[in-house]
């Protein structure tokens, strides 16, 4: 598979500020990505190091196999990094005009890219009467104009009321569905689990996790029992090979595993035990889930 970007040990010190530490990743194509963490993690910094506006510290990074030079390469790339930044007299038509005239590219696309966006009835209308979320529409249809090959976005549901931010990842998930490869940095989990198909999870520059979203959140999933006698059935569940931990919630038993267990197979094992369940669920850990286990290993790890 193509490799569309190739970051290696990419670290940034602002000062004794040590932003990014050993960052490495590579984007594949086709792929939607994103990069998620908190407020000061070093996604924006990540972002604008490959984007040619902040210099690195030391490491590396190449576009498209390093087969051309980053200037060359970055024509291939849409971005929105900033908050969308267009005249506010001017039309949603006239300022893509404006910015086809200033990256020297036919107005062909226009039409195209408002229809994509969700904006074609309001492509005459003034930039001022946008609301928020059109702005940032018009943004993502801007940075389209060059049919890039990836599509780089920085927070792109950021400040959005729910509608706005429903339209923007239905509108990336189309992108996507077209055979761009995006890559987006995010705070929101919800975000990264509903559009990404990869994910990097970065805390204070460094990285957590790189991989897919599935691999990160199909790990052994956990049950949710409930029985007449929750002590009997937490003492005869401590005794199968498979049962990690177990927490008691509200009259639950939320059983954690460390292998493959089905529901079928624990709720035989207990009825040989003598145990009749009244309540039985299976779940799948959620990304919150894993992120929230991922950087209090981190922090535990960063106290030893």
């Amino acid at each position: 598979m193509e490799t569309i970007l190739s970051i290696k040990n990419l670290n940034k010190r602002y000062g004794s500020l040590h932003a990014l530490q050993d960052v490495s990743f590579d984007i594949q194509k086709g792929h939607v990505y994103g990069i998620l963490g908190p407020n000061g993690s070093g996604k924006s910094t990540t972002l604008g190091i490959v984007l040619n506006v902040v210099n690195k510290t030391s490491g590396e990074y190449s576009w498209f196999g390093g087969k051309i030079e980053t200037h060359e390469a970055l024509k291939k790339v849409g971005a929105i990094i900033e908050r969308p930044n267009f005249y506010p007299y001017m039309t949603a038509v006239e300022n893509l005009k404006l910015v086809c005239k200033i990256k020297n590219i036919s107005y062909a696309k226009i039409e195209e890219k408002l229809e994509l966006v969700g904006l074609q009835e309001r492509k005459n209308s003034k930039f001022s009467s946008f609301s928020l979320g059109m702005k940032q529409r018009l943004a993502i249809a801007s940075a389209l104009l060059n049919d890039p090959e990836i599509l780089i976005l920085d927070e792109p549901t950021n400040g959005l009321d729910p509608q706005g931010i429903h339209q923007i990842r239905d509108i990336i998930k189309k992108i996507a569905s077209q055979g761009t490869t995006i890559l987006l940095a995010s705070h929101l989990l919800d975000e990264v689990e509903k559009v990404c198909s990869h994910v990097l999870v970065l805390r204070k520059g460094q990285v957590l996790y790189a991989g897919s979203v599935h691999e990160m959140t199909a790990n052994e999933g956990f049950f949710e029992l409930q029985a007449d006698d929750n002590a009997m059935l937490k003492k005869v569940l401590l005794k199968h090979a498979a049962v990690d931990s177990i927490k008691e919630e509200e009259n639950k038993l939320y059983v954690y595993l460390n292998a493959a267990l089905e529901a079928a197979e624990l709720n035989r094992f207990l009825f040989e035990n003598s145990i009749a369940l009244s309540y039985l669920v299976k779940r799948k850990n959620s990304l919150e889930e894993q992120f929230l286990e991922l950087t209090n290993q981190s922090k535990s790890n960063n106290k030893n």
